[in-house]
């Protein structure tokens, strides 16, 4: 096999092994050339015009490369590949979104989601893809779950988007979907809200049920360590621990053992701890916090959210 340029190999490594076959030409590799490096197994075709320089496995930096070069100029990663990119999702994308002007036409090809814009949004150097921000907006429109949704708000938070920078992102864009979600979202989260569990509970359980108010993220130094609990009621000593699968996989920990018991013997607090199984039966759930918050000192009642709510009336 003849010699392949160096050229062209430096710049599918800086591409993530991918190249097009007109970059590839001009570098002194012609189309005749890669077409017999496809055909003999060397190297592997992606997309039209567009190539991996090797026969391996296809990383998804790779594929997410070759989907950009085959969307061409002005193309910039999108909605779930780019939130996997800023790490607001934490499962691969299967599939390779992309955002192009709405003015261009991009043919379809297996393995790639195309979305035209009508404006493109501000986008990050390196492999190029739509901010954090937008990509907020994008993925919250087009979650079809309430939690999906929680979760991307919080992940992107966490990881260092403002929640400022989201809602001016949203207001350049009138027209998205799911405004008034994105937006309650964000407030909860300025309230300390740092998951779907958690806002569920101050959603489904407290309000809907006239429970006060927690406090979210608790921060105190007990027995000499920091801890911080999930909610916690501070007029009565009332602690709730909100367990979601992703934070405690097989229930308690050890951690969780040591911050129960030291926080009982240090204030007399109570624990009550609750996963998933138990926020979605919010009403039974709301009865209990009612039961203990009372036994500890709290002078109102809880209410029943509708006509079939295990929350006695008053």
């Amino acid at each position: 096999m003849a010699r392949i340029p160096g050229s062209v190999l430096r710049l599918a490594a800086r591409q993530n092994d991918a190249i097009t076959v007109a970059q590839a030409d001009r570098l002194g590799l012609t189309k005749h050339r890669v077409a017999r490096l496809v055909a003999a197994g060397h190297w592997q075709r992606l997309h039209r015009g567009v190539v991996v320089v090797h026969s391996g496995p296809l990383p998804w930096l790779t594929r997410a490369r070759a989907g950009l070069l085959y969307a061409g100029p002005g193309a910039a990663l999108s909605h779930a590949s780019a939130g996997y990119l800023h790490r607001f999702l934490r499962a691969e994308p299967s599939l390779v979104d992309v955002s192009v002007p709405a003015h261009r036409r991009v043919m379809r090809s297996d393995g790639l989601v195309v979305h035209l814009r009508r404006a493109m949004p501000s986008t990050t150097a390196g492999i190029v893809s739509v901010g954090r921000a937008d990509t907020v907006v994008d993925l919250v429109a087009s979650r079809g779950d309430v939690d999906e949704a929680v979760s991307v708000v919080c992940a992107a938070v966490r990881a260092g988007t403002r929640p400022d920078e989201i809602l001016a992102a949203l207001s350049a864009r009138p027209a998205v979907g799911r405004r008034r979600l994105l937006e309650e979202l964000l407030g909860a989260v300025r309230d300390g809200v740092e998951s779907a569990l958690e806002l569920r509970y101050q959603r489904d359980v407290e309000r809907r049920h006239g429970l006060p108010r927690s406090r979210a993220q608790a921060r105190r130094v007990v027995g000499g360590r920091w801890t911080r609990a999930d909610r916690r009621y501070d007029d009565v000593g009332l602690t709730v621990e909100l367990d979601g699968e992703v934070a405690h996989p097989g229930g308690r920990t050890d951690d969780d053992v040591w911050r129960d018991n030291a926080v009982l013997l240090s204030f007399g607090d109570l624990t009550l701890r609750y996963r998933w199984r138990h926020v979605l039966r919010p009403c039974a759930t709301a009865v209990q916090v009612g039961v203990a918050l009372r036994r500890l000192g709290w002078r109102g009642s809880p209410r029943p959210c509708g006509p079939t709510c295990s929350v006695a009336p008053r």
